[in-house]
C-alpha cells in the first residue's frame, strides 16, 4: 500500500487499465477492471452507460455511492482513494480531456457534440480522509 501522497499520477499512463475494487453492503470487495487517466495530482476514472442510465446505476457505482473508500491496484502497488463523482463542466471537460490524451476511444467521444456522446459519470480518485 502506498502511503505518500501522490503529486503527479502521470506514471498512471504506463498502466492501460487498472483494477478498482469497491466496498459492498455484504462486506466481500468487489473489484473492476477499469481504465484511468491523469492530470496532474488528479486521477479519473469513467463510468460509461451504453445503455443509457446516470450514476450510479452499475453495481459498482452504488457501492461508491454508499461507501466511496476504494483501492487502485497498478504496478504491483495498492493506492487508497476517495472516489467522488465529477459534476463541475469544467473538471468534466478536463477528465474528458485527460482520456482522450491516453486513449482513442476517448478522442473520439471527446470529438462529438456533447448530445452525441454516451451516458456517463466521471470519478475523481482523491486522497482518503480514512486509513481504514
Amino acid at each position: 500500500v502506498v502511503n505518500e501522497p501522490i503529486n503527479d499520477w502521470s506514471f498512471s499512463d504506463a498502466f492501460p487499465e487498472i483494477h478498482l475494487e469497491t466496498r459492498t453492503w455484504y462486506g466481500i470487495p468487489h473489484s473492476i477492471t477499469t481504465v484511468c487517466a491523469a492530470n496532474g495530482e488528479k486521477l479519473y476514472v469513467p463510468s460509461i452507460y451504453y445503455q443509457g442510465g446516470e450514476w450510479p446505476a452499475k453495481y459498482w457505482n452504488s457501492n461508491v455511492a454508499s461507501d466511496p473508500r476504494v483501492r487502485l491496484a497498478m504496478g504491483g502497488n495498492i493506492y487508497e482513494r476517495e472516489a467522488i463523482v465529477v459534476t463541475a463542466p469544467a473538471e468534466v471537460q478536463t477528465a474528458l480531456e485527460a482520456l482522450a490524451a491516453k486513449y482513442p476511444f476517448w478522442r473520439e467521444v471527446l470529438a462529438k457534440p456533447a448530445s452525441e456522446r454516451p451516458d456517463m459519470a466521471l470519478v475523481r480518485m482523491d486522497p482518503r480522509s480514512d486509513s481504514d
